[in-house]
């Protein structure tokens, strides 16, 4: 993850001339969010695409991470640390937890 928080900070210094600020790419994450929920509702909910819709599942999953990636590097985060810390606090938390729901084993 240190590579690609990496790789988006040289992209962005090169070709976007510097980041966008925090609140603009908190509002860019929720419409690519948006954009990939449109094509999962398409996809697997009830909804059917336009005729001129092509489902494109890893450029949208692409553009979701790469501006979580520009909110990380503007803040300060450094994913994998928190990725890790993440797994530990879900691992801690959720041990039993999703094996003892009915609702995941029936």
């Amino acid at each position: 993850m240190i590579e690609l928080q990496l790789k988006v900070d040289e992209w962005i210094k090169s070709y976007g001339v510097r980041y966008f600020n925090e609140l603009t790419n908190m509002a860019l994450l929720v419409e690519e969010v948006g954009e990939l929920a449109r094509i999962m509702a398409r996809t697997y909910g009830e909804q059917s695409f336009k005729d001129d819709e092509t489902p494109n599942f890893s450029d949208e999953i692409a553009d979701v991470l790469f501006v979580l990636i520009c909110i990380a590097n503007q803040t300060g985060v450094d994913l994998q640390a928190a990725f890790d810390e993440n797994i530990k606090k879900k691992t801690n938390r959720d041990f039993l937890r999703h094996r003892q729901n009915k609702k995941l084993t029936d």
